[in-house]
């Protein structure tokens, strides 16, 4: 069995004393955590963020959750499940429909919005076909589960 996890809201955005608390709510609780589940099959694998390991302005929800899934795998893999794989695998940053989200958010939110714009404008966003190649390609692996947390673009 293979459980891919691509939960995952980039909402609410801003400070934290500017942000709903019922949308920080179903962020946290509803999408981007609880979404996982724990089976004692195969192969796990979560679709993480560079917003995991980096904390971004604006973003304390998005990073905390993504965190959250790498804390995940890692506990997971401490368990020593015999015959259960699981990694949290970060995809890069990919031209997808949340990037174009991220570019329209206000300055005064997103204050690192410029580096998503410069990446976009400079053609250094990767495309979603060449990610999910790299993420199946490494989750399909022998590889696979050998750290519980990666990122395709430091894959072979």
């Amino acid at each position: 069995m293979l459980l891919i996890n691509n939960a995952g809201v980039l909402a609410p955005v801003g400070s934290l004393v500017d942000q709903d608390v019922d949308a920080v709510a179903r962020a946290v609780v509803s999408v981007n955590v609880a979404a996982q589940v724990t089976a004692a099959d195969r192969r796990i694998v979560h679709i993480s963020s560079g917003a995991a390991r980096n904390a971004y302005p604006g973003w304390s929800v998005y990073c905390a959750t993504k965190a959250a899934l790498d804390h995940h795998a890692r506990a997971v893999a401490s368990d020593g499940n015999v015959g259960l794989r699981i990694g949290s695998v970060a995809p890069g940053v990919v031209d997808t429909d949340m990037q174009a989200e991220i570019r329209g958010i206000g300055l005064e939110r997103f204050p690192m919005r410029e580096r998503f714009e410069t990446l976009k404008r400079e053609g250094k966003l990767a495309t979603p076909e060449e990610s999910a190649r790299k993420l199946i390609d490494h989750v399909m692996s022998d590889d696979f589960g050998s750290t519980p947390t990666s990122d395709v673009r430091d894959l072979a």
